[in-house]
């Protein structure tokens, strides 16, 4: 084991993915010489080379149009998008060639890529680096839909998504990058080297995909979360004295419904927190699923928790985020249910 930001494990992570497969190459704005814009591709280019890491055009549609082309040749892409509010230009890419291209080719095509992208806030990036477009991917049939919470996670998931067969989006929340934090957005962060999550287990692993992590056991309640919402979860749990179980989705699609619905069916209760606005988000989508595997089971409804229905309020960013406070207050709704 060795201590890791969650940027070091994903950088270790590339490095290992091209030390073990030619066909892998990174490819993005500044991915290259500079190292990309957070330092996740540092010093990959001087090791392997600009034929395997390269920086390309300012053009989200060119980078991921191109590593589809790529993909389609028998290569595997890793692509970075700067950030994931840079991405909406490349979205026909990704749902109409990307996602599609095993279907419609019957096979005789593959698209082994992943997409990589910052995501979330908590930096005070504003309205156009900090939106969670998740939701957006999870609706697309063909994706993978991957956000990690820790630097273990983070390099496992990705070593994953790089040797997946098809495409995977990998949204990295940068509110981690660095540290963890105690769930209150305004405090300042740790260091994940001085963090028990900070451990990462060194050498090549994978952590399969469509398989939720149970960080905290209880028999109250049932909160589900990923990402950046994980800590935030498990803050308001420890605060709450109520015995709520947390649960670390990790892949959004394909979902672990299966440990899902055994912790509710259990529990009887359920909260789904995530940092994206409520309406239409991902957390819709999992109430309906609980609602069809648990409803006789159910003491109480089903309670999302979620950012707000505005644009990215740059000036409120701390109350615009499901903090531990809110999510305190839904424990005890549903514990009253």
């Amino acid at each position: 084991m060795a201590r890791m930001t969650m940027i070091e494990a994903i950088r270790d992570a590339h490095m290992l993915a091209m030390e073990a497969d030619d066909d892998v190459v990174v490819m993005g704005e500044d991915v290259g010489y500079f190292g990309g814009v957070f330092r996740c591709t540092a010093g990959l280019q001087k090791r392997f080379g600009v034929q395997r890491c390269f920086d390309t055009p300012i053009s989200e549609l060119g980078i991921v149009g191109t590593a589809v082309g790529m993909a389609a040749f028998g290569l595997k892409p890793v692509v970075e998008i700067q950030f994931a509010d840079y991405m909406y230009p490349a979205y026909d890419q990704i749902v109409s060639e990307a996602a599609r291209l095993r279907y419609r080719s019957a096979g005789e095509f593959t698209c082994p890529m992943v997409v990589r992208m910052p995501t979330g806030g908590g930096i005070f990036g504003a309205q156009t680096h900090s939106q969670s477009p998740e939701a957006l991917f999870t609706h697309v049939a063909g994706l993978k839909t991957v956000v990690p919470s820790n630097p273990q996670d983070a390099k496992g998931l990705l070593l994953a998504a790089i040797n997946d067969p098809d495409p995977v989006i990998f949204l990295e929340p940068k509110r981690l990058y660095n540290g963890p934090f105690d769930g209150h957005f305004d405090r300042p962060s740790q260091s994940w080297g001085k963090h028990p999550l900070g451990e990462v287990e060194t050498g090549y692993y994978q952590t399969p995909l469509g398989k939720a992590n149970i960080v905290r056991e209880g028999s109250a309640a049932t909160l589900l979360a990923y990402g950046t919402m994980v800590h935030v979860a498990l803050a308001a749990v420890e605060e709450s004295g109520v015995d709520v179980e947390v649960i670390d989705l990790r892949t959004l699609l394909p979902l672990d419904l299966e440990t899902i619905a055994e912790s509710v069916s259990r529990t009887g209760r359920c909260i789904v927190l995530h940092e994206a606005t409520l309406t239409s988000g991902f957390g819709a989508e999992v109430t309906a699923l609980i609602q069809g595997e648990c409803f006789y089971s159910l003491e109480a409804p089903v309670l999302r928790v979620a950012g707000w229905d505005t644009p990215y309020p740059h000036a409120q960013e701390w109350d615009y985020f499901p903090g531990p406070e809110r999510v305190k207050r839904a424990i005890a709704t549903v514990m009253e249910g």
